[in-house]
């Protein structure tokens, strides 16, 4: 889908359908055909409640008129839920070019989840589906109609919304088709395309640094590890802050000899959305020339039973030196971050932020509204928080203490990556990374819950891409302060 922005009016945008917010209290816009539109309203057909939806014909096209519901509590999140409603009604009557006359008076946040929500809800992953003879019912163009020109923030919202439906694609491609190789080859292939810096490192070389965590957990699979290393420098960025994002992309999750529930382990290929969230928000801040500096590490593998399988009881030494006792295999994420943080800080990272899918904790705890947010830094948790308030990819933070860290404390070595006290099982994932993290400003998301099955206006079954846009705010939000 191609996204644009003009000033003209909607009936001079060349789209077939146009769509028309209605606010509570508020008439429909005046420079629309007020006569049919407000017929529509009076006969209460089209009502302003927020997601109402109507459709009707008037001036040769066809208008789908959306309740807003109260002004003063339409936000980004609203406006991205409206658009996924009103694209869902366009493509039911097989339109070609979508324009949504924007409500006056709203901000570029609204703009952005205009198109966001547009962009997300057009969102198919169908390449292992026959391929239907014919589709009339892809909308190829949006245009936003305003006033004012809106241009750069369409065009922000459709690079950032784009590059979280590439995530989706790499979570809902199945594990057979991407397995850590193909995760790095695909990162490769776009930072050839947005000339951002890149070097991945196969697994003798991990090895051979000493990522004895990492190792660890994929020593179990034919499939070699790979550490995905993007470096992107935007313009005037030089004296900016190094800003280093760490994913974890278990590409796919048996539990390795802690052997997870059969049932629903066809989830598990999605135990690498972290890292996928990470690959796609540098391309997109690449694309949008961005003026920070970032670099992306992206722990890749599979986590599997076999002969050469790490054991429960296994000891193992991480980057640092650190001591492992590996008592469970099922908790391997932490052990593959462990690694790539400390990887993270030796590159230079002076702000770190992780994104992993690592506990069930998490899911009990917030459901999949929020992330789990756990920092070592609460100046630098609340500018996360503020970011994930801002991209509507939201947070909410979890406490870190010293008891909690007590809990990750080893008997034979200097962690246990699993508690014996089988309590606070997500702020203990995160005080096993805390300990790797150091004294840099750290911020662990455990996306578990928010990561796939998303159920949302926007979003459906599937990857959710979460992440991209929060990492985005994120960046742009210390570019225009660097």
């Amino acid at each position: 889908m191609h996204a644009e922005a003009t000033t003209e009016s909607p009936l001079a945008s060349g789209a077939d359908t146009v769509v028309v917010g209605l606010f509570e209290q508020e008439k429909v816009p005046h420079d629309l055909p007020g006569a049919p539109l407000g017929a529509l309203v009076e006969s209460g057909e089209a009502r302003a409640e927020f997601k109402q939806l109507a459709v009707t014909h008037a001036e040769g096209r066809r208008f789908v008129l959306v309740g807003l519901g109260a002004r003063q509590r339409f936000d980004a999140e609203r406006a991205r839920v409206a658009a996924a409603l009103a694209h869902g009604r366009a493509r039911e009557i097989a339109t070609g070019t979508l324009c949504w006359e924007l409500p006056h008076h709203v901000g570029d946040e609204v703009v952005a989840g205009i198109v966001e929500g547009t962009f997300l809800h057009a969102y198919r992953f169908d390449r292992y589906k026959d391929p239907p003879a014919r589709d009339d019912r892809q909308v190829q163009r949006l245009v936003i109609s305003a006033h004012h020109d809106v241009s750069d923030a369409v065009r922000r919202a459709a690079i950032v919304a784009a590059a979280q439906n590439r995530a989706r694609d790499l979570g809902n491609t199945p594990a057979n088709d991407l397995p850590p190789s193909a995760l790095a080859a695909h990162a490769q292939q776009l930072a050839e395309r947005h000339t951002l810096g890149a070097e991945i490192l196969d697994e003798d070389t991990i090895r051979a640094l000493g990522m004895g965590a990492f190792a660890a957990v994929a020593q179990g699979s034919a499939q070699d590890a790979r550490l995905i290393r993007l470096d992107y420098e935007g313009p005037g960025a030089a004296r900016a802050p190094l800003l280093a994002l760490v994913g974890k992309a278990v590409t796919f999750d048996s539990g390795g000899i802690s052997l997870k529930p059969g049932n629903s382990m066809e989830e598990m290929k999605f135990d690498m959305c972290g890292g996928a969230a990470v690959i796609e928000a540098m391309g997109a801040l690449a694309e949008l020339e961005a003026p920070v500096r970032v670099v992306g590490i992206i722990g890749a593998t599979e986590n599997l039973p076999s002969g050469t399988a790490i054991k429960p009881g296994d000891i193992v030494r991480a980057l640092d030196g650190t001591t492992i006792e590996v008592n469970n295999t099922d908790a391997e994420g932490r052990l593959v971050l462990a690694d790539c943080l400390t990887y993270a800080r030796r590159q230079g990272g002076e702000r770190i932020v992780d994104l992993a899918t690592l506990t069930g904790g998490v899911v009990t705890a917030l459901g999949s509204t929020y992330a789990g947010l756990m920092s070592n830094d609460e100046a630098w948790a609340q500018e996360v928080r503020r970011a994930g308030d801002a991209s509507g990819e939201l947070v909410w933070p979890l406490p870190l203490h010293d008891d909690y860290a007590e809990l990750v404390r080893g008997r034979y070595a200097r962690l246990s990556n699993r508690p014996e006290k089988r309590e606070a099982s997500a702020i203990a994932g995160a005080e096993f990374l805390h300990h790797f993290a150091g004294e840099v400003p750290w911020a662990h998301l455990d996306i578990a819950g928010t990561a796939f099955d998303v159920r949302r206006p926007y979003l459906d079954k599937g990857a959710s891409g979460y992440g991209v846009r929060l990492l985005v705010e994120l960046c742009r939000r210390l570019g225009e302060r660097a």
